[in-house]
């Protein structure tokens, strides 16, 4: 079995986002850029199978601007055994991203289809659903353990009363979420093993996916300042406070 992996390029969860000052998004110029936690973990999940003998093939791919591939070679390092990048020009919407993913599903026939639940940079949370809606196949979304037995997927998910279990046919589309795993560390070796493992680039235009960026935004703008806090002396003065603000 292959197993597709998306692997998102985003701006470092320990970078402090700042604001372009024309409002128009937030600052990317210079800034440290690493792999989706979530792709990671999908990615993991990947390897993991693999090496229990369930899948023969992993298949990392990103879309992402031309300067992105150094980003797969670091998926291909973890131990993916190839990578495809589709080259976009600019920010890729989910309904687009699901679009072009599915384009790679019907060159790639895999077997399953592992995503990040959502992406940090922008938390929509929309891919895997709408890939899962166009491929016509069931999805599993939020996995916090994902079993394969034969033809069947069982998947343990993360949802709002606690943990649901459900079994779905592949092929079939599973969203990761964080205690699914965690993500192997990198070694040296693996890395220089990385440099010659297939890479393909393929322009976007050529995967003729129509695009669906429908989504506007307003003005970005930074949090207010938090003003600063009061001291009181006893309780009396603090409930009179409180009452000044009307919160009691």
């Amino acid at each position: 079995m292959k197993i597709l992996v998306g692997y998102k390029r985003v701006v470092d969860y320990n970078v402090r986002i700042q604001v372009r000052p024309d409002g128009t998004g937030v600052v990317t110029d210079g800034v440290k850029l690493s792999p989706n936690p979530f792709d990671e973990i999908a990615l993991e999940e990947a390897l993991r199978l693999r090496e229990k003998g369930l899948a023969e093939e992993v298949v990392v791919v990103a879309i992402a601007p031309a300067d992105a591939q150094a980003h797969l070679r670091n998926g291909l390092a973890m131990g993916a055994n190839r990578a495809i990048h589709v080259v976009a020009d600019g920010p890729v919407q989910p309904l687009t991203a699901a679009r072009v993913l599915l384009k790679l599903v019907e060159r790639e026939q895999p077997g399953l289809v592992l995503l990040g639940k959502q992406a940090i940079d922008d938390d929509a949370n929309q891919t895997g659903q709408m890939l899962a809606a166009l491929w016509d196949r069931p999805q599993a979304t939020f996995a916090s353990k994902l079993e394969l037995d034969g033809q069947v997927a069982r998947v343990t998910r993360e949802v709002d009363a606690g943990l649901e279990t459900i079994e779905v046919d592949l092929p079939a589309v599973v969203t990761t979420d964080l205690r699914l795993n965690e993500p192997r560390f990198i070694k040296l070796p693996d890395i220089m093993k990385a440099k010659s493992k297939p890479l393909e680039t393929v322009p976007m235009a050529e995967l003729g996916a129509e695009a669906g960026d429908f989504l506007g935004h307003g003005p970005y703008a930074p949090p207010a300042r938090r003003s600063k806090g009061v001291m009181v002396k006893d309780v009396a003065e603090l409930v009179a406070a409180l009452k000044a603000k009307g919160l009691v």
